[in-house]
């Protein structure tokens, strides 16, 4: 037995990390489907086309959901859901460590190397201290989050049912879910103050990544800040402010959504939280089935970005988009050399940011073309669907719970594509070949 163990791990050494970690997530939505199909999980059975599709949307921390979570499961079902978009936002290897680590055991270079990884992170140094302050930030900000909750939620629901809701969302719009136990979503809480205030604050931090929260609260100077935080809270301000000032123009008459409401306050509130929304949690306080065809353009472009690198968030990632801009600038400039807050961007990052985009762009033109060779329905709704996939936001149209089992599983592969993938494909990127043989250039035209 020992010399076949040795065998199988020094195979499992030569599997490149992202892969592992890909098959870890794979393992905890095939386990969380698993536990959707228990009787205690739900009040009626559910398929297990249903089970797969939610694990899948838990562990990706989309929030695509074919049936409402409140209706259909019962606590335990809840509990089971809470727990794998926690396990699935924080990452199995950063909750993995923090076990170890309380359990006073070792984790080993190549538990660290994993770890890395599923960071996102170039050096091992630190790395525990990395782990330790998530876990700080991820405990403050949940159970903040959950009191806070609880003022809006108790009245209605009573103590123990609006203290678990509280603890429910407040998990949810952490890790950028965007799952609710109510079946319109939070559309009755639509002018509630602390709901506008207390949901778009978690899911914006926990959108932003561990990494510039680290910095922040290790510099606290703006001057002292890395590239990448100033990159990611100038980048992540100014797409707030887009998405709510295009929110509020596109739809302040629309009687589907902001027209509903008789005052500029309310309005602006709801105007607030949909403009935040799109680019990391897929919370709704308003119907998106009812949003202008140039309202629902703006919020795909939103859900494509996404939020931040080692984040609860999806999509190309603020900072893809932010170089991608600045590449733009500097060839239309005659620039050779990029440059932001008074530090170069080397042409390695250019070249990640082209292939993380032209790869992201054809996951969504092939699942596009696929929902709509399979299904009947509106294209615009197919394509909000398929991004909305992709970017692990959950905001939906309402397609996705007439999708059959085809069109589920196209979605759950891009799920898993926008959760998983980046790691895989940054892998790849970074794994660096000596070039034997030097061509001579060649020319060709280009535009």
């Amino acid at each position: 037995m020992k010399p076949l163990l040795r065998r199988a791990l020094k195979r499992l050494a030569r599997v490149p990390p992202p892969l592992i970690l890909a098959l870890l997530y794979a393992g905890l939505i095939l386990l969380g489907a698993l536990a959707f199909k228990m009787p205690a999980a739900a009040i009626t059975e559910i398929s297990w086309s249903d089970a797969l599709f939610t694990a899948t949307s838990a562990v990706t921390v989309t929030g695509l959901s074919v049936f409402d979570p409140g209706a259909h499961l019962t606590f335990f079902g809840q509990f089971v859901l809470m727990v794998l978009i926690q396990l699935g936002g924080l990452g199995l290897m950063t909750f993995a460590v923090l076990i170890l680590a309380a359990l006073g055991l070792p984790i080993g270079i190549t538990g660290h190397h994993y770890l890395r990884e599923d960071l996102n992170q170039e050096s091992l140094r630190d790395i525990m201290k990395l782990v330790r302050r998530i876990f700080k930030v991820v405990l403050i900000f949940e159970l903040a989050g959950t009191v806070m909750l609880s003022v809006s939620f108790i009245p209605v629901l009573g103590l123990g049912l609006g203290l678990w809701t509280a603890l429910f969302h407040s998990i949810s719009a952490f890790n950028n879910a965007g799952f609710s136990t109510f079946a319109s979503g939070l559309v009755p809480f639509a002018t509630d103050p602390v709901v506008n205030i207390v949901i778009p604050i978690l899911f914006i931090v926990g959108g932003i990544g561990y990494v510039v929260l680290d910095d922040i609260a290790r510099r606290k100077r703006w001057r002292a800040f890395t590239l990448h935080t100033k990159i990611m809270l100038v980048g992540t301000a100014l797409l707030i402010v887009w998405g709510c000032l295009c929110f509020a123009v596109l739809e302040w008459n629309n009687p589907k959504t902001l027209g509903q409401f008789h005052t500029g306050q309310a309005k602006a509130m709801v105007a607030w939280f949909q403009g935040v929304t799109p680019r990391t949690a897929g919370f709704n306080t308003v119907d998106m089935a009812g949003l202008h065809d140039d309202t629902a353009l703006m919020m795909i472009s939103l859900m494509l970005i996404g939020g931040g690198p080692t984040s609860t968030a999806g999509g190309i990632k603020v900072t893809t988009f932010v170089v991608m801009c600045l590449a733009t600038i500097a060839f239309f400039k005659r620039r050779k050399q990029l440059h932001a807050f008074g530090r170069s961007i080397p042409l390695e990052e250019v070249l990640k940011v082209m292939a993380l985009t032209a790869i992201s762009a054809i996951i969504v033109f092939v699942g596009i073309f696929l929902l709509c060779a399979s299904q009947d329905g509106h294209f615009l709704d197919v394509a909000f669907e398929v991004v909305s996939a992709f970017g692990t936001t959950g905001l939906s149209r309402g397609l996705t719970g007439e999708l059959d089992d085809f069109g589920r599983a196209v979605l759950e592969v891009i799920m898993f594509m926008g959760r998983v993938g980046p790691l895989t494909l940054g892998y790849f990127l970074a794994t660096q070949t000596a070039p034997r043989v030097r061509y001579p250039e060649g020319r060709i035209h280009l535009g």
